[in-house]
Protein backbone atom coordinates (compact mmCIF):
# COMPACT_ATOMS: atom_id res chain seq x y z
CA UNK A 1 0.00 0.00 0.00
CA UNK A 2 1.16 3.55 -1.35
CA UNK A 3 1.02 6.20 1.32
CA UNK A 4 0.80 9.98 0.21
CA UNK A 5 3.80 11.85 1.80
CA UNK A 6 1.52 14.00 3.99
CA UNK A 7 0.16 11.34 5.27
CA UNK A 8 2.80 9.75 6.21
CA UNK A 9 4.18 12.54 8.24
CA UNK A 10 1.02 13.05 10.32
CA UNK A 11 1.54 9.31 10.77
CA UNK A 12 4.78 9.64 12.38
CA UNK A 13 4.18 12.74 14.26
CA UNK A 14 1.10 10.74 16.00
CA UNK A 15 3.25 8.14 16.93
CA UNK A 16 5.88 10.27 18.83
CA UNK A 17 5.91 11.43 22.16
CA UNK A 18 3.41 13.50 23.31
CA UNK A 19 3.20 16.88 25.73
CA UNK A 20 1.63 15.71 29.03
CA UNK A 21 -1.98 16.61 29.23
CA UNK A 22 -2.66 17.45 25.78
CA UNK A 23 -5.00 15.27 23.45
CA UNK A 24 -3.23 12.61 21.45
CA UNK A 25 -3.62 12.70 17.88
CA UNK A 26 -3.72 9.06 15.83
CA UNK A 27 -4.24 8.10 12.41
CA UNK A 28 -6.67 5.96 11.19
CA UNK A 29 -4.78 3.53 9.04
CA UNK A 30 -7.88 2.82 6.77
CA UNK A 31 -8.62 6.48 5.94
CA UNK A 32 -5.37 8.24 6.51
CA UNK A 33 -6.65 10.91 6.10
CA UNK A 34 -9.02 11.46 8.67
CA UNK A 35 -7.10 11.77 11.84
CA UNK A 36 -9.24 10.65 15.83
CA UNK A 37 -8.38 12.96 18.83
CA UNK A 38 -8.69 11.10 22.00
CA UNK A 39 -10.03 12.72 25.13
CA UNK A 40 -6.86 13.67 27.29
CA UNK A 41 -6.21 11.31 30.65
CA UNK A 42 -7.18 12.62 33.69
CA UNK A 43 -4.60 13.62 35.91
CA UNK A 44 -4.51 11.38 39.09
CA UNK A 45 -5.99 12.52 41.92
CA UNK A 46 -4.85 11.78 45.58
CA UNK A 47 -6.62 10.07 48.06
CA UNK A 48 -5.67 12.47 50.28
CA UNK A 49 -5.32 16.61 50.52
CA UNK A 50 -1.97 17.28 52.06
CA UNK A 51 -1.74 17.74 55.37
CA UNK A 52 1.75 18.05 56.40
CA UNK A 53 4.52 20.04 55.36
CA UNK A 54 7.92 20.53 56.09
CA UNK A 55 9.62 23.68 58.00
CA UNK A 56 13.17 24.60 59.13
CA UNK A 57 12.99 26.23 62.43
CA UNK A 58 16.16 27.13 64.47
CA UNK A 59 18.41 25.25 61.83
CA UNK A 60 16.37 22.42 62.32
CA UNK A 61 13.63 20.33 59.93
CA UNK A 62 10.29 19.79 61.67
CA UNK A 63 7.71 18.02 59.80
CA UNK A 64 4.17 19.91 60.78
CA UNK A 65 0.78 18.48 60.47
CA UNK A 66 -2.46 20.22 61.07
CA UNK A 67 -5.45 18.42 61.73
CA UNK A 68 -8.93 20.44 60.57
CA UNK A 69 -12.35 19.71 62.91
CA UNK A 70 -14.18 20.56 59.86
CA UNK A 71 -11.85 17.94 57.93
CA UNK A 72 -10.69 15.68 60.22
CA UNK A 73 -11.99 12.83 62.55
CA UNK A 74 -9.23 11.88 65.46
CA UNK A 75 -9.14 8.75 67.20
CA UNK A 76 -6.54 6.67 69.77
CA UNK A 77 -5.75 3.04 68.50
CA UNK A 78 -4.53 0.42 70.85
CA UNK A 79 -5.08 -2.51 68.88
CA UNK A 80 -5.12 -6.10 71.34
CA UNK A 81 -2.64 -7.17 71.72
CA UNK A 82 -0.93 -3.85 71.15
CA UNK A 83 -0.29 -3.08 67.45
CA UNK A 84 3.46 -1.69 68.38
CA UNK A 85 3.59 -0.58 64.64
CA UNK A 86 2.04 1.42 61.95
CA UNK A 87 2.12 -1.44 59.46
CA UNK A 88 0.30 -3.53 61.72
CA UNK A 89 -2.11 -0.76 62.51
CA UNK A 90 -2.96 -0.30 59.01
CA UNK A 91 -3.69 -4.08 58.39
CA UNK A 92 -6.13 -4.09 60.59
CA UNK A 93 -8.09 -1.47 59.64
CA UNK A 94 -11.77 -2.56 58.02
CA UNK A 95 -11.61 -2.50 54.46
CA UNK A 96 -14.35 0.30 54.34
CA UNK A 97 -12.78 2.74 56.95
CA UNK A 98 -11.71 6.15 56.10
CA UNK A 99 -8.40 7.29 54.38
CA UNK A 100 -6.70 7.74 56.89
CA UNK A 101 -4.79 11.93 56.73
CA UNK A 102 -1.78 10.93 59.33
CA UNK A 103 -0.79 9.43 62.25
CA UNK A 104 1.50 9.49 65.20
CA UNK A 105 2.18 7.92 68.35
CA UNK A 106 0.10 8.86 71.15
CA UNK A 107 1.88 8.91 74.32
CA UNK A 108 3.89 6.66 76.77
CA UNK A 109 3.70 3.29 77.25
CA UNK A 110 4.71 0.10 79.46
CA UNK A 111 6.79 -2.71 78.07
CA UNK A 112 3.91 -3.96 76.47
CA UNK A 113 2.84 -1.16 74.74
CA UNK A 114 -0.13 -0.62 77.44
CA UNK A 115 -0.43 3.04 77.95
CA UNK A 116 0.86 4.26 81.64
CA UNK A 117 -1.66 7.20 81.83
CA UNK A 118 -4.97 8.40 81.03
CA UNK A 119 -6.24 6.05 77.55
CA UNK A 120 -10.33 6.35 76.30
CA UNK A 121 -10.80 4.92 72.29
CA UNK A 122 -14.40 5.46 70.84
CA UNK A 123 -15.37 6.89 74.44
CA UNK A 124 -14.25 3.45 76.63
CA UNK A 125 -11.72 4.40 79.29
CA UNK A 126 -8.49 1.94 79.25
CA UNK A 127 -6.70 3.36 81.57
CA UNK A 128 -7.45 6.07 84.43
CA UNK A 129 -5.89 9.52 84.91
CA UNK A 130 -2.46 9.25 86.14
CA UNK A 131 -1.61 11.95 88.77
CA UNK A 132 1.16 9.91 90.65
CA UNK A 133 4.93 11.50 91.13
CA UNK A 134 7.71 9.37 89.63
CA UNK A 135 10.96 9.70 87.75
CA UNK A 136 11.37 10.01 83.69
CA UNK A 137 9.28 12.76 81.26
CA UNK A 138 5.79 11.73 81.80
CA UNK A 139 6.23 12.51 85.81
CA UNK A 140 7.48 16.22 84.80
CA UNK A 141 4.87 17.67 86.18
CA UNK A 142 2.93 19.28 84.81
CA UNK A 143 1.96 16.74 82.16
CA UNK A 144 -1.21 16.68 80.41
CA UNK A 145 -3.81 15.07 78.40
CA UNK A 146 -4.64 15.58 74.94
CA UNK A 147 -8.67 14.76 74.15
CA UNK A 148 -11.73 15.33 72.25
CA UNK A 149 -15.17 14.33 71.55
CA UNK A 150 -16.32 14.92 67.94
CA UNK A 151 -14.62 18.23 66.10
CA UNK A 152 -13.65 19.83 69.32
CA UNK A 153 -10.23 19.08 70.69
CA UNK A 154 -8.22 20.24 73.57
CA UNK A 155 -4.55 20.28 75.70
CA UNK A 156 -4.97 20.53 79.20
CA UNK A 157 -2.35 19.58 82.47
CA UNK A 158 -3.64 16.61 84.16
CA UNK A 159 -4.53 18.53 86.83
CA UNK A 160 -6.97 20.71 85.10
CA UNK A 161 -8.38 17.66 83.19
CA UNK A 162 -8.88 16.45 86.63
CA UNK A 163 -10.74 19.41 87.90
CA UNK A 164 -12.49 20.41 85.17
CA UNK A 165 -13.44 18.14 82.62
CA UNK A 166 -16.49 15.53 83.97
CA UNK A 167 -17.76 13.88 80.46
CA UNK A 168 -15.53 11.04 78.98
CA UNK A 169 -14.48 12.71 75.97
CA UNK A 170 -14.42 10.17 72.68
CA UNK A 171 -10.57 9.95 72.71
CA UNK A 172 -8.14 10.92 74.76
CA UNK A 173 -4.63 9.79 75.67
CA UNK A 174 -2.21 10.94 78.41
CA UNK A 175 1.48 12.25 78.59
CA UNK A 176 4.33 14.31 79.49
CA UNK A 177 5.97 16.98 80.24
CA UNK A 178 3.26 20.09 78.73
CA UNK A 179 5.66 21.82 76.37
CA UNK A 180 3.68 24.83 76.84
CA UNK A 181 1.13 25.82 79.36
CA UNK A 182 -1.06 29.51 78.97
CA UNK A 183 1.27 30.28 76.19
CA UNK A 184 4.63 29.41 78.33
CA UNK A 185 7.17 27.31 78.33
CA UNK A 186 6.78 24.50 80.87
CA UNK A 187 8.79 25.40 83.68
CA UNK A 188 11.19 22.78 83.67
CA UNK A 189 12.45 23.43 80.25
CA UNK A 190 15.46 25.01 79.90
CA UNK A 191 16.06 27.09 76.93
CA UNK A 192 18.37 24.48 75.07
CA UNK A 193 19.54 21.47 77.20
CA UNK A 194 21.56 18.72 76.33
CA UNK A 195 18.85 16.42 76.14
CA UNK A 196 18.76 15.64 72.19
CA UNK A 197 16.66 13.34 70.58
CA UNK A 198 13.72 13.10 67.94
CA UNK A 199 10.78 14.37 69.67
CA UNK A 200 7.16 15.02 68.93
CA UNK A 201 3.82 16.61 70.61
CA UNK A 202 0.59 18.33 69.86
CA UNK A 203 -1.27 21.29 70.63
CA UNK A 204 -4.36 23.12 70.22
CA UNK A 205 -4.59 26.69 68.51
CA UNK A 206 -6.91 29.56 68.60
CA UNK A 207 -8.86 28.31 66.23
CA UNK A 208 -9.28 24.97 67.54
CA UNK A 209 -6.94 22.87 64.76
CA UNK A 210 -4.80 20.19 66.54
CA UNK A 211 -1.08 20.69 65.43
CA UNK A 212 1.02 17.84 65.13
CA UNK A 213 5.02 18.51 65.06
CA UNK A 214 8.04 15.98 64.86
CA UNK A 215 11.48 16.90 64.60
CA UNK A 216 13.66 15.27 61.56
CA UNK A 217 16.66 15.30 63.55
CA UNK A 218 17.32 15.54 67.47
CA UNK A 219 16.24 18.25 69.66
CA UNK A 220 16.04 19.61 73.11
CA UNK A 221 12.83 20.13 74.86
CA UNK A 222 12.79 23.97 74.74
CA UNK A 223 13.31 23.82 70.77
CA UNK A 224 10.22 21.68 70.10
CA UNK A 225 8.69 23.41 72.33
CA UNK A 226 9.03 27.42 70.80
CA UNK A 227 8.01 25.59 67.97
CA UNK A 228 4.68 25.46 69.38
CA UNK A 229 4.88 28.74 70.68
CA UNK A 230 6.01 30.49 68.00
CA UNK A 231 5.45 28.87 64.91
CA UNK A 232 2.40 26.75 66.12
CA UNK A 233 1.09 29.13 68.03
CA UNK A 234 -0.56 27.05 70.38
CA UNK A 235 -1.24 28.33 73.96
CA UNK A 236 -0.96 24.48 75.18
CA UNK A 237 0.98 22.02 73.94
CA UNK A 238 1.69 18.21 75.34
CA UNK A 239 4.92 16.26 74.46
CA UNK A 240 4.06 12.90 73.10
CA UNK A 241 7.01 11.00 73.03
CA UNK A 242 11.24 11.32 71.98
CA UNK A 243 12.99 8.42 70.24
CA UNK A 244 10.32 6.56 69.42
CA UNK A 245 8.07 9.46 68.08
CA UNK A 246 6.94 8.52 64.53
CA UNK A 247 4.65 9.67 62.06
CA UNK A 248 2.25 8.03 59.23
CA UNK A 249 1.92 10.01 56.01
CA UNK A 250 0.33 8.39 53.38
CA UNK A 251 0.26 11.55 51.34
CA UNK A 252 3.82 11.41 51.37
CA UNK A 253 4.27 8.15 50.93
CA UNK A 254 5.81 7.85 54.95
CA UNK A 255 5.56 5.40 57.57
CA UNK A 256 8.68 5.28 60.12
CA UNK A 257 8.60 2.28 62.22
CA UNK A 258 11.87 3.50 64.64
CA UNK A 259 11.20 1.11 67.05
CA UNK A 260 7.72 -0.87 68.98
CA UNK A 261 5.08 2.15 69.73
CA UNK A 262 2.18 1.69 72.16
CA UNK A 263 -1.38 3.44 71.88
CA UNK A 264 -1.45 5.56 68.36
CA UNK A 265 -3.40 9.04 67.30
CA UNK A 266 -4.90 8.09 63.76
CA UNK A 267 -6.31 11.09 61.39
CA UNK A 268 -8.88 10.40 59.46
CA UNK A 269 -10.83 12.63 56.70
CA UNK A 270 -14.08 13.31 57.23
CA UNK A 271 -17.09 12.30 54.45
CA UNK A 272 -17.30 15.21 52.99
Amino acid sequence: MKWHAAALAAFVAGCGPQAGGEPVTRIDLENPGKAIVAAPSPAPTPKVALACTSATFEGVGFTHCIAEPARHHISTVLGNPPFRNFAAMAAGRPDDAPAVAFAVNAGMFDGEGKPIGYYVKDGERGRELNRNDGAGNFHLKPNGVFFGTGAKWRVMTADDFYAQIGDRPQFGTQSGPMLVVGGKLHPEITEDGPSRTIRNGVGIDGSGRAHFVISEGAVSFGKIARFFRDIAKTPNALYLDGSVSALWDPAADRMDARAPMGPMIVVEERDQ
